[in-house]
């Protein structure tokens, strides 16, 4: 995957990322950056709220480097995730 992102592929993406939690993202009007949270199944609990820019997100390589640190973060914290890899 080497073509640019648009903004629904990448929040696709970034959902699968972080099962079996749920990932809710959104964009901010103005600056197009992408936020997002993590949060516990039952929607209780925030895990993790992160930005991230619109050239980022819409890079492939960008995005899954985020992706990926933001789950290494997680998994320091003692959260569990389903394996996942960046789709080609």
């Amino acid at each position: 995957m080497n073509a640019p992102l648009r903004f629904n592929e990448a929040l696709l993406i970034t959902d699968r990322a972080f099962h079996p939690l749920q990932c809710i993202a959104w964009a901010h009007e103005g600056d197009g950056e992408l936020s997002l949270t993590v949060i516990d199944r039952t929607s209780t609990r925030t895990l993790g709220r992160k930005r991230i820019s619109t050239a980022a997100y819409s890079d492939p390589l960008q995005l899954a480097a985020f992706i990926q640190q933001t789950r290494q973060e997680l998994s320091e914290v003692g959260i569990d995730l389903a394996p996942w890899r960046m789709p080609d």
